[in-house]
């Protein structure tokens, strides 16, 4: 017994980890346009310039996160079933 309590102890401690960055920061970067809003494209110069409008986060850089998502839809299904 005491070995499985030792094996899934880091796999409940990353659970944990995740669920309190969750609810700390319910809000990540946007892993398509790198928090910017936008995509970044490049002149003939080589200048960094600003590209389209990034449909994923809509253009705001911040993307909610799946754990907090889930939580989300967890609490919704709960309190349209408890009304």
């Amino acid at each position: 017994m005491t070995l499985f309590l030792l094996a899934s102890a880091p796999t409940l401690l990353l659970t944990l980890s995740y669920a309190t960055l969750c609810v700390a920061s319910p809000f990540g970067r946007c892993r398509k346009c790198d928090g910017f809003g936008f995509a970044l494209t490049y002149s003939r110069k080589g200048k960094p310039q600003r590209g389209k409008h990034c449909r994923r986060c809509d253009g705001h850089g911040i993307r909610i996160r799946k754990g907090r998502h889930l939580y989300n839809l967890w609490a919704r299904t709960y309190r349209n079933g408890t009304r």
